[in-house]
This record gives structure tokens, C-alpha cells and sequence, in this order.
């Protein structure tokens, strides 16, 4: 409720210690997302954009956060680290933002957090994979709600253990995530007695995978390890097909994305990997997700409106925490934060602002009552497993 009236001088001196609760009190929580609606991410950036509005409509109703109706700010960055970085600023310095969310692209991210300090900013993160965002690059201000890459790698290392298949090939897209993802899934193979035979890195946008294909039957490996996601995954999967590369070796991914496998159709039955959320996870707060989800939008969530919800969820549980909206409130309330959350048990590390969670793996196929294969889970890690120590972009 906005009040109107002016206090009298002596009731405000008489009360100096007027809370900023009351002060915000009934005025718009704005969160910022600059985040990518054009451009090679933004199928991503529109997963993230109707789960937070999703999310809006939800705490809204509920009367909002601490009586504050949530407002989000959307920028489209189309994905370029510039862009993302003078969107945010425009956020903080024009629009009194200090929490941000939704930033699609690992390079984006790096190059906003040297800045939070600066802006006494926070950011929460949902998408971003790359290792060094909670090791090398991280900073105070910088929390990852999301599964990271290397912990997607280790989940599906972990399942690869009993494998036959020895020999390892790696296709990656050419950016921070691919081939952070590459790296630890490289160093990992060691670790449960098999080796890589070589990799490859592609230009995010490629629509021709004929070339890397051939490299890879020259290489000959007994299996190929992706790290692709978006149009990059579906375009390879598709001349995958063409090229029969499934019936030559198995395929497994760092992390599967409907959003890629779907329009793939059935050249993506039999790809094994990573999940960092799915909506077949059977678990009461995600199967009520999905059912708000389907009920909103008449369609499954994906990869990143699972962790976008989750990132949201975390915010959300950090402000009740912390009874305040204000920056150092807020981080205070991350540190350490315990919930539970649509993928199970979850902690915000303290040491170094990751999330502790389960690791999923899943394996696409034709599935009763739907329309196109689609993910199910089959095995499950615990967080002790999947989650690299502090600091670390790595399992070694």
C-alpha cells in the first residue's frame, strides 16, 4: 500500500529507525534480465522470459515479495558479452535495479561480474555453464542457481563408468560453455579408465556438420561425446541421421534440451546425457512446476524454465530470509541458503555462491502420451557426487 500523506517532522525524528521494508513497502521489486531475444539464443532467452512472467503471475498473486509486486525488465542482448554488459548497466544506473537474472550466453555473464561490486549489484545465475564463473572468474555478488557444465559432465561420466565403449571423441560449440564442458568431461573419461581420442569445436550457428562428421569417422572412436544445444544440436542430429553416425557408435551429450531434441524428431532417439532439469523427474515441487506450467502454457518446461524457475525460487526464499530486498541483505541470505527445491534438496555454497543439487541423466525415446521422443530419467547422483569443491571449474 503506497502511503500518501506527509508525516509531521517530529513523528519522523521521534522514529528515525523507519525500516526499508516500509519505505518499499507496495512499491515494484524491479529484477532485471537482459537477456537474449534475437540471435542465436533466442529460443533459450524466450524459455527464460515466460518462466519468469510465469513466476511473476504466481508471486503476484500470492501479494507479491515482502508486499512488493515483482516487476521484471527485460533487455534483449542477442547473446553479445557489449551488449549484456551495457544492457545491465543501463538496468542499474536507470532503472534502480540490483538484482539481475537470465543472462543467456557463459561470455556474458564473465563479462557482467567483474562489475556488481562497482554496481552494488547481485546476480543470480540460471543458464550459465561454464566451470570458471563459480572458480577463476568468480566474485562475492555472483551465485549459480543452475546445474554447471562440469557438473553435467560428471553426471554423465559417472553413469559411463560401466560402459563398454573405451575410446572417446568430443564435438563441441566454439564458446566458454562448449568447451569448458569438453575439458572436464576430457579429464574426467580418466578417471573411470577410458581416454579421448581427439575433439572438435564448431562456430555457435552452424547448419553444416557434414565436415565434423568426417572427423569423426576418420577418428573412428567407439563413442562421441556434444556439447551443443539450440539449432547447433538439432542441425547435428538430424545429418547425424543422414550419415547413420548413430548405428556406428553411441551418442551422449553433456546436457539434454527438448529444445534441440524435439525438432530433431527421431534422429534423437537412443542420445544419452546430462540433464540439468527435466520435467520427468518425479518430485512433488516439480511435478507441481510442470502442472503450473502446463496449465499456463500448454507445453512440457524445458531446460532452462526448470532453472530459471529454480534460480527465481532461490531469490525468492534468500529475500524472506533476509526480510529486505536491499544487495548486501540479499547476498548475506544466499550464503548457505537450504531449500527445497523442483529438482530435490538444494545449497547455495557459501565459498563460492554454486548450488549443491542432484545430477540427472536421461536418455531420449518414444515415450506413451507424447507426441515426440522425449527425455526420461535413468539414473540419479547425488550432489556430494556431481558438485566440483569449492572453487574448483573441475574434478581433478
Amino acid at each position: 500500500m503506497n502511503i500518501t500523506r506527509r508525516p509531521a517532522l517530529a513523528a519522523l525524528l521521534a522514529a528515525p529507525a523507519l525500516s526499508g521494508i516500509s519505505r518499499a513497502q507496495g512499491q515494484p521489486l524491479k529484477l532485471g534480465v537482459p537477456t537474449a531475444m534475437t540471435g542465436t539464443w533466442a529460443a533459450l532467452g524466450s524459455q527464460v522470459v515466460r518462466t519468469c512472467r510465469l513466476w511473476a503471475k504466481a508471486v503476484n498473486a500470492e501479494g507479491g515479495l515482502l508486499g512488493r509486486p515483482v516487476e521484471f525488465l527485460f533487455e534483449d542482448t542477442q547473446g553479445v558479452p557489449a551488449n549484456c554488459l551495457r544492457k545491465a548497466q543501463e538496468m542499474v544506473e536507470r532503472d534502480r535495479v540490483n538484482i539481475l537474472l537470465g543472462l543467456m550466453a557463459s561470455s556474458e555473464a564473465l563479462a557482467v561480474m567483474p562489475k556488481l561490486a562497482d554496481w552494488n549489484a547481485l546476480f543470480i545465475s540460471s543458464v550459465n555453464g561454464a566451470g570458471s564463473i563459480t572458480a577463476e572468474a568468480w566474485v562475492p555478488n555472483a551465485f549459480r542457481a543452475n546445474t554447471s557444465g562440469p557438473m553435467g559432465a560428471r553426471a554423465l561420466a559417472l553413469w559411463l563408468r560401466n560402459s563398454p565403449q573405451t575410446d572417446f571423441f568430443s564435438l563441441s560449440l566454439d564458446y566458454a560453455w562448449g568447451r569448458s564442458s569438453v575439458e572436464t568431461f576430457e579429464g574426467l573419461l580418466a578417471g573411470i579408465g577410458k581416454r579421448s581420442i581427439g575433439s572438435v569445436f564448431a562456430p555457435v550457428g552452424t547448419r553444416d556438420y557434414s565436415s565434423f562428421i568426417t572427423r569423426i569417422r576418420q577418428a573412428n572412436p567407439q563413442a562421441l561425446y556434444i556439447a551443443l544445444t539450440g539449432d547447433d544440436g538439432t542441425a547435428f542430429l538430424r545429418q547425424a541421421a543422414q550419415y547413420r553416425l548413430f548405428e556406428r557408435m553411441p551418442v551422449v551429450t553433456e546436457t539434454v534440451d527438448m529444445l534441440f531434441t524435439r525438432p530433431a524428431g527421431d534422429a534423437a532417439i537412443g542420445l544419452v546425457g546430462g540433464s540439468r532439469y527435466s520435467f520427468a523427474y518425479d518430485h512433488p515441487a516439480n511435478n507441481a512446476f510442470v502442472a503450473r506450467f502446463r496449465a499456463e502454457y500448454n507445453e512440457l518446461p524445458d531446460t532452462y524454465d526448470g532453472e530459471q524457475w529454480q534460480a527465481l525460487e532461490v531469490l525468492r526464499a534468500a529475500v524472506l530470509k533476509a526480510g529486505a530486498t536491499d544487495t548486501q541483505s540479499v547476498v548475506a541470505a544466499l550464503r548457505d541458503l537450504e531449500l527445497n527445491s523442483i529438482k530435490g534438496p538444494l545449497k547455495i555454497r557459501g565459498c563460492d555462491g554454486q548450488a549443491e543439487q542432484q545430477g540427472f541423466v536421461v536418455r531420449v525415446a518414444r515415450r506413451e502420451g507424447f507426441p515426440v521422443p522425449a527425455p526420461e530419467v535413468i539414473a540419479t547422483f547425488s550432489a556430494a557426487e556431481v558438485t566440483p569443491a569449492c572453487r574448483a571449474s573441475n574434478f581433478t
